[in-house]
């Protein structure tokens, strides 16, 4: 064979097999995952919201699935975060509350926790699997300094906030891209400042406004990485700040609002940014989070994706309950009982969207009950890739319509913080303990789900055989925590 013959074959069968992998790549889905913070489980239209609008959430699950018991992994921000990404439950998660570090000052920026070196993440998954990964929004798994990075955890590329704390301000003097500060146009401002009622003017409203509103910094930087990936497959997560204090949002979203609500002025007595329109700010924020929402889906569209792209929607935590939030107005958790930072199911129980056109069959509902570590094995299955030590059970069978979904025996929560908490649900039973950390052998409380979804009536003497099996439960499933702070299981119900 001739030298310039052969060379010409090399290269074709280069070039073949080059247009296999991108053939093969192109079938993998996009994912794109919204992941709101602090939103109530009955805050936007499609979980039964009446006062605020979120046409695009009504679009999404008009043409996806909807989840109807669906709950997050912990009842606040950091290990909620966690354990989405890592796939594990509360009782054996390497963060299980909100451990802070630093301050509130630009100079005593610290962030939370870091997530140790070695620990394996939903993006790790998606990187073997051949996708680019982004991250955009709030972090709160450690500093650019530490192996908490979203860059050292899987994330090809990360936009937003490092520190939860910085995050209380939607006008902050800088976010980060990767490593680096990212310098916006606003100035420095300590926003748990509050103001004298008998005082107070429009202008001293005014002074927690700035130039750059953060979410919508996000939302270009969230457009810009779909552009650059448009060609391969991606995973891109969107933390996104909204609705979680403080209570700060472009005029024009409050003006959707003022009119509508009687509102009163909230003057940061309780914590957090005052604002004169507290309703009408928050539901703002609802609807400015929905519209971003809506953008990205357009561009989506525009770009010929849609098809092959999977939108998730969901939240990472019950409604807050201070810092000018009125949740009962809004009726944020419907009937349910409890809030962020509990575990009961209005602190727990999340939204949960899945939007994949053409397979996904549209404007469905399913009352299986999953919690996020679930989404780990969902998305190990989805591209075939091993999803680790997870707590979870794949949820691609209900998203394909199919009959052979695997069932959690039980859900699995434990919440160090509000005086130590755990909590089981079996089936229509709903047991938790609380004040552990006070009482270590605090007595079980006991619901039927079915009967009592408001958890108000507690039966726990009836079924004493039933609080046995749960203590067995916790000695199957609860792991030593690695500080002392989160360890409130009493050591004679720990496996040994």
């Amino acid at each position: 064979m001739k030298k310039g013959i052969g060379l010409t074959l090399i290269l074709l069968g280069w070039g073949m097999l080059f247009a296999q992998q991108n053939q093969a790549a192109k079938k993998l889905p996009n994912i794109i995952f919204f992941y709101a913070d602090d939103l109530g489980y009955a805050e936007t239209e499609p979980y039964g919201q009446q006062l605020i609008k979120t046409p695009n959430l009504q679009k999404l699950a008009q043409e996806g699935l909807r989840f109807i018991n669906h709950y997050t992994s912990a009842p606040v921000c950091a290990p909620a975060r966690c354990m989405l990404l890592t796939g594990k439950h509360a009782g054996q998660s390497y963060i299980r509350g909100n451990y802070e570090l630093g301050g509130f000052a630009d100079s005593l920026e610290g962030g939370q926790m870091p997530l140790p070196e070695g620990t394996y993440t939903m993006a790790h998954l998606f990187k073997k699997a051949g996708y680019h990964t982004g991250a955009i929004g709030k972090w709160g798994l450690g500093m650019q300094n530490t192996t908490g990075s979203p860059n050292k955890q899987g994330f090809d590329y990360f936009f937003g906030y490092l520190d939860q704390k910085q995050a209380h301000n939607y006008y902050p003097s800088h976010l980060w891209e990767n490593e680096q500060k990212y310098p916006l146009q606003n100035k420095e401002k300590f926003v748990h400042i509050p103001l004298d009622s008998t005082k107070a003017t429009a202008k001293d409203f005014e002074q927690f406004s700035g130039k750059q509103y953060a979410p919508e910094v996000m939302t270009e930087k969230a457009l810009a990485f779909i552009d650059k990936n448009r060609n391969r497959p991606f995973f891109l997560y969107l933390p996104y700040t909204l609705p979680h204090l403080s209570l700060q949002v472009p005029q024009e979203y409050v003006d959707r609002y003022k009119d509508l609500f009687h509102d009163h002025p909230y003057y940061g007595q309780d914590g957090y940014t005052a604002t004169p329109y507290p309703r009408a700010t928050y539901a703002g924020m609802i609807t400015y989070l929905d519209d971003q929402v809506g953008l990205i889906m357009k561009h989506i569209k525009s770009l010929g994706l849609d098809d092959n792209t999977i939108i998730l929607f969901s939240s990472d935590n019950g409604t807050g309950f201070n810092g000018g939030i009125d949740y009962r107005f809004f009726k944020s958790v419907d009937s349910l009982r409890g809030l962020k930072m509990d575990v009961f199911e209005g602190g727990i129980k999340v939204p949960l969207i899945v939007r994949w056109p053409k397979t996904i069959k549209a404007n469905t509902e399913t009352a299986v009950i999953s919690a996020q570590y679930d989404l780990m094995a969902t998305f190990g299955q989805l591209v075939q890739q091993d999803p680790g030590n997870t707590n979870g059970l794949s949820l691609l069978p209900t998203w394909l319509g199919q009959k052979n979904q695997k069932k959690h025996q039980y859900l699995y929560f434990e919440y160090p913080e509000k005086g130590g908490q755990v909590a089981i649900r079996e089936g229509q039973w709903k047991a938790i303990k609380l004040d552990l950390k006070n009482n270590p052998k605090a007595k079980w409380q006991l619901y039927d789900l079915e009967t009592d979804p408001w958890e108000q009536k507690d039966i726990a003497n009836k079924h004493p055989e039933l609080l046995r099996h749960f203590d067995e439960i916790i000695r199957t499933e609860h792991r030593p925590a690695h500080i002392k702070e989160w360890e409130i299981i009493d050591s004679k119900l720990v496996k040994k």
